[in-house]
């Protein structure tokens, strides 16, 4: 009797073991499966190194760590391809020669633009197409997501396009400028509120946004000479709701443009 119920537990033993191991197999595939549908946003490889999409090394990263942003991952102790140590130590000059306190590294995914907040499948970017088009807007597809054609004027050139490719949403203060002047202590949400804020959008010839790139006032004006005194008060107005500040060097050539347009 004794004997059948030690094989009746060894039977029990086994079956319970088989079990938890299948379900622990069926857990890693799912695991798996999920890392191969959704990439993270930055990969921390085998020797420490932090890839971001920009990176040349990030697709061929395929045993990795994965982070949220840039800095999650250096606060974990990875650290910066040399080409971004290069531009850390290029930062950290600069803030010196204008007299700027230096600034955490400028990561763009900390700041997540273009929502689509009413789930309506149109995100800011084609809300905004759509809104400003002067005749009726025509989509990519029969679902209405994506704007294809329309007519829009983009003030810093002076144009009017009718391909929506044609254009960017330009940041009138550009994230960056913003990081660097005061937003890079933000939460992310802040950070995504001002991305997003219809004031600070202006749609855009793209060649002429690529140009303006992250330059302040001080660099680069509209080609369009009619539009630069509105262009000047608009990026003041939005520095001065979120409470960014210029460096000295900026300012007194600010405060002459702002003179010049008062005239």
């Amino acid at each position: 009797m004794k004997s059948i119920q030690k094989v009746f537990t060894l039977l029990l033993l086994i079956i319970v073991f088989s079990c938890g191991n299948s379900s622990s197999q069926t857990q890693s595939t799912n695991t798996e499966t999920a890392s191969e549908q959704a990439e993270p946003i930055v990969k921390q490889s085998t020797s420490g190194i932090c890839h971001d999409e920009n990176s040349s090394s990030y697709s061929r990263t395929k045993s990795y760590t994965a982070f949220d942003s840039i800095a999650a991952c250096i606060d974990a102790g990875g650290r910066l391809p040399k080409s971004q140590t290069k531009q850390i130590d290029e930062a950290t000059d600069e803030a010196i020669e204008q007299g700027n306190a230096f600034v955490t590294l400028y990561d763009r995914s900390d700041w997540p633009h273009w929502s689509d907040d009413d789930k309506d499948c149109q995100n800011t970017r084609h809300e905004i197409l759509i809104s400003t088009s002067k005749k009726q807007v025509e989509f990519k597809t029969e679902k209405g997501c994506n704007v294809a054609t329309g007519e829009w004027f983009d003030p810093y050139s002076g144009n009017t396009y009718l391909d929506s490719k044609e254009l960017d949403l330009d940041h009138i203060v550009p994230l960056k400028f913003a990081h660097g002047h005061g937003a890079d202590i933000w939460s992310r949400k802040r950070k995504e509120r001002f991305a997003n804020d219809l004031d600070n959008l202006i749609l855009v010839e793209a060649s002429l946004n690529r140009q303006k790139g992250a330059k302040g006032l001080d660099e680069w004006l509209p080609p369009n000479q009619q539009y630069r005194c509105e262009y000047i008060a608009r990026f003041n107005a939005i520095m001065v709701k979120y409470e960014l500040s210029y460096i000295p060097s900026e300012q007194r050539i600010i405060n002459r443009m702002v003179g010049a347009c008062s005239n």
